[in-house]
């Protein structure tokens, strides 16, 4: 049997998320400044030769020492003047002087003679699949220089470090480089702006939040202009914050839009329902402080007009805040409310769609919800009032049309009498409908029946999780 429902007027307060201590690290992440600096690679391959145009690419001078040089090193070493080929294997004095040292090496007598030779030197050396032999391991690159994230699984699976690294790309574009190379050439200009340390951190926090913003676009000269005298001005006025309200999808973290993502990862605070599932809060960046405000039918809630002013009063407090709501913000999630007291407070809102829930029910059932022979409408509704009772003021005419499908939001509770009123109103006995519980996750479960014996089917079973129900005729079949 369902829970019972616990008074809808019980209320609680916004519970924030204490940040977790560091959980263990395989590795620790490091970066080797190498322009000028002198980098041996072992190894005449193919491989080989993408280590040194690596070692290369840093500015280093890159001594490679191969018997027999592949076409493809031979073409680095052409096309790069800090390289050099000693058509030779490595000899132990070859790591004097040496910042590091990269090799591809096959014989296993030859690698030990390599690490041999690099510890007596105290090189740091990283030999390629033998991280017995390694001091360093290489991880996957995402190049946006000078923001440079390496992406490790500690020797486990390279293939899957560069499939995350592929991950990592989508969320930072291309165009962030030209934000990492403004804060680069800007930094000096910030110090001699006359800005003490106070503002100047300021000043920095201000440009992450722009990068951010406007992710997509080169920053431009007016920026850092703006920014500093924002910052001068910063113990008198209060930074300005903003507020984006993101569809966090139906339970799935892949159904997270790229955007949300984005999102997700500027925030100063995030502030969530319950229905987000925790893999979805791990998009927010480790620092963010996190604020559950779940409202949830017929169980404890912290009251809108509480989540409302917590917006306000953070957006006033110059934070970039995310409000993550599950499914789709603007279908039944009491967006409006939201909106309207922010646009009243002064402050724009950003919104970023998402999946909703019906999306994912039909995708649970493999099946469209239109059809241009059988339904030609869809329409949303929700099963219960604000107050937790059925709703007496639908059409309907409406959603007894066979001509239609229907979707019923927060339905699982009501699902009888929504039943016996839609048969009453003339609804074929036989007409498909369907629960889906936690649509889109591991955990999802489709009760298969009619609209007339649908409830009594849900009535067997316990409900746990948020549920969907699909009702009409383009379902048939599945």
């Amino acid at each position: 049997m369902t829970a019972i429902a616990q008074d809808a007027t019980v209320t609680r307060k916004p519970d924030e998320v204490p940040s977790d201590l560091m959980q263990p690290l395989e590795t620790l992440p490091a970066f080797f400044p190498l322009a000028g600096k002198r980098v041996v690679v072992i190894g005449g391959s193919e491989a080989a030769a993408w280590k040194a145009d690596l070692a290369a690419a840093t500015g280093a001078r890159v001594d490679v020492y191969a018997s027999a040089p592949s076409e493809k090193l031979r073409e680095i070493a052409g096309a790069r003047e800090n390289v050099a080929i000693h058509a030779r294997g490595v000899e132990s004095h070859d790591f004097i002087g040496a910042a590091l040292a990269l090799g591809v090496i096959e014989d296993d007598a030859e690698a030990q003679k390599a690490q041999e030779g690099a510890c007596a030197a105290h090189v740091p050396l990283n030999l390629t699949d033998r991280p017995a032999l390694s001091d360093f391991l290489m991880g996957a690159i995402v190049n946006r220089s000078p923001l440079v994230i390496g992406v490790s699984t500690g020797g486990a699976s390279p293939v899957f470090a560069q499939a995350v690294r592929g991950r990592i790309e989508t969320l930072v574009p291309a165009t962030f480089q030209a934000w990492a190379r403004a804060a680069q050439s800007w930094r000096p200009l910030a110090r001699a702006s006359g800005l003490d340390f106070l503002a100047r951190r300021d000043f920095w926090r201000r440009f992450t939040r722009l990068a951010f913003r406007e992710i997509e676009r080169a920053p431009l000269d007016e920026d850092r202009a703006a920014l500093i005298e924002e910052a001068r001005g910063g113990a008198e006025t209060t930074a300005r914050g903003r507020v984006i309200m993101v569809g966090a999808g139906p339970g799935d973290p892949e159904l997270l839009t790229l955007k949300g993502m984005r999102a997700l990862a500027g925030a100063d605070v995030v502030l969530f329902d319950d229905l987000v599932p925790a893999s979805i809060l791990d998009f927010a960046r480790r620092e963010a402080t996190r604020i559950n405000v779940g409202k949830r039918g017929y169980a404890p809630s912290v009251r809108q007009e509480e989540i409302t002013a917590l917006l306000i009063k953070l957006a006033q407090e110059g934070k970039n805040v995310v409000r993550l709501k599950g499914g789709d913000p603007l279908i039944f999630g009491r967006a409006n409310e939201e909106i309207a007291a922010l646009r009243k407070a002064g402050f724009a809102i950003e919104i970023v769609p998402g999946v909703t829930a019906a999306c994912a029910g039909a995708a649970a059932l493999g099946a469209s919800l239109t059809s241009r022979e059988i339904a030609r409408r869809v329409q949303f509704i929700t099963a219960h009032t604000k107050d937790g009772e059925f709703p007496e003021d639908f059409d309907w005419g409406a959603l007894a049309d066979k001509r239609a499908t229907t979707v019923v939001y927060m339905g699982n509770r009501t699902l009888p009498e929504l039943s016996r009123r839609l048969l009453q109103e003339g609804m074929s006995h036989d007409t498909p409908a369907f629960l889906i519980e936690r649509a889109s996750t591991p955990h999802e479960r489709v009760i298969k029946g009619t609209i007339a014996d649908l409830p009594s089917k849900v009535a067997g079973e316990t409900i746990a999780g948020p549920v969907i129900v699909l009702i009409g005729w383009a379902l048939a079949g599945q």
